[in-house]
């Protein structure tokens, strides 16, 4: 039967709509297809291991007290024996020349203004050669400089010296004494107390936990730490000045002052540089009260030994290790991988935490960045960057024809 005239107009509009619906889809359905951004892939991670850690076995003296403290960590790695306050003899010395460097500065390499010596230094001598202190000669109107004067205080540990070091800075004893008060609460040893310069006095206390934060300022001080290093020095009229440290130049020791009372007192302050793996750490620490010089330098060196192997070069990553992997719909795939090795020398009771913030990724090139590893070691945070391990290029028309599901 003939088409009447108003189906063939309908027919020649569906046509005609059909044709411009088509030509609609591929103006926009092409182009959002074709180039249209691809949706993320996420990350798939790879839990990293956790180096695991021999926990330190430090062999401490039984007598007195004694800690060790590690220069680039808060608080000490270890400390055993009393709490209390004890003596600490001519430690004592190592205040008196930080206290006098606050009020008369000296430069690494300065000698310093010159000293006059008088009555009051004969004085000194006398009083404490009366006490059976250490004592070096003086004279009326011997001239020293600061920085020999204050050799004969750190390397021969004389107490007259101290003495006349302390009056010289200070105009008087009992203003050095109140000097060093304010000194040591400016510097957070609380637990510290002097009442002399010289350290013959027992009333001259601090604990091992106290002396390693000393010790640390010992060694932050370019004057004194360069004095407590030095074997032996020429001081005029005086002649050659020997160092009493027993322990310096053995096992890395480079200082930093004994102390004795009686017979049966013996303390060492000391710092050390030892080597763990490719890095150098600085070690402070203290012994007092032991029965003899010899007795605690035998201990402080099993004390260094045993710290030293307290510490562990643990590997956080090695280049090329997979922290992450990525699928894609279209198969092409990759990795998160570390661009570098990183390792670090850790103390056996550090809590060691890794946790991976990988990428999302669509396309990318090898060695693009693709996140980061961040690393605790106790306090101290490290982030290890990551990068993608293989290029991931775009599916192509076919397949974004073929897959719009992926399209935003």
């Amino acid at each position: 039967m003939p088409l009447t005239q108003r189906q063939t107009f309908r027919r020649r509009r569906i046509v005609v709509f059909s044709a411009v619906g088509v030509a609609l889809a591929t103006a926009f359905y092409l182009p959002m297809t074709l180039l249209a951004p691809l949706a993320e892939v996420s990350a798939t991670v790879i839990a990293p291991a956790t180096p695991e850690l021999a926990e330190p076995e430090l062999m401490f003296p039984s007598y007195g007290a004694s800690a060790i403290a590690d220069i680039d960590r808060p608080g000490v790695l270890a400390h055993a024996g009393s709490d209390d306050a004890l003596p600490i003899a001519s430690i004592t010395k190592v205040i008196t020349a930080l206290v006098v460097l606050d009020a008369k500065p000296l430069g690494a390499d300065e000698a310093g203004p010159t000293i006059t010596f008088g009555p009051a230094d004969l004085d000194y001598y006398y009083a404490q050669q009366a006490q059976y202190g250490l004592v070096w000669p003086v004279f009326d109107g011997q001239t020293l400089s600061q920085r020999e004067v204050m050799n004969v205080v750190l390397l021969a540990s004389a107490n007259n010296y101290s003495q006349s070091l302390a009056r010289w800075a200070y105009g008087s004893d009992e203003a050095f004494v109140a000097a060093a008060a304010k000194w040591l609460s400016a510097n957070g040893l609380e637990d510290t107390t002097l009442t002399e310069a010289s350290g013959i006095q027992a009333t001259n206390k601090s604990t091992a936990q106290d002396l390693t934060k000393l010790a640390r300022l010992a060694i932050s001080s370019p004057v004194v730490a360069a004095i407590v290093s030095t074997p032996s020095t020429e001081v005029p009229g005086l002649g050659t000045v020997s160092n009493r440290n027993q322990l310096l130049g053995i096992d890395g020791v480079d200082g930093i002052k004994t102390g004795t009372l009686d017979d049966d007192w013996a303390c060492l302050l000391f710092s050390t540089d030892v080597t763990i793996g490719e890095e150098t750490k600085t070690l402070v620490g203290v012994v007092i009260g032991g029965p003899d010089h010899p007795t605690i330098a035998a201990a402080i060196r099993a004390l260094i030994k045993d710290a030293t192997e307290g510490y562990n070069e643990v590997t956080l990553a090695r280049a090329g290790e997979e922290f992450a992997e990525y699928d894609t719909p279209w198969g092409d795939d990759t990795s998160a991988i570390a661009s570098d090795t990183v390792t670090r020398v850790v103390w056996g009771y550090d809590k060691i935490t890794l946790t991976v913030d990988a990428d999302p990724m669509r396309l990318t090139g090898a060695g693009t960045s693709a996140g980061v590893v961040h690393v605790l070691i106790g306090t101290e945070s490290i982030d290890i960057p990551l990068e993608f391990s293989e290029e991931v290029d775009d599916p192509g028309p076919w397949w974004r024809l073929t897959n719009p599901q992926i399209l935003f």
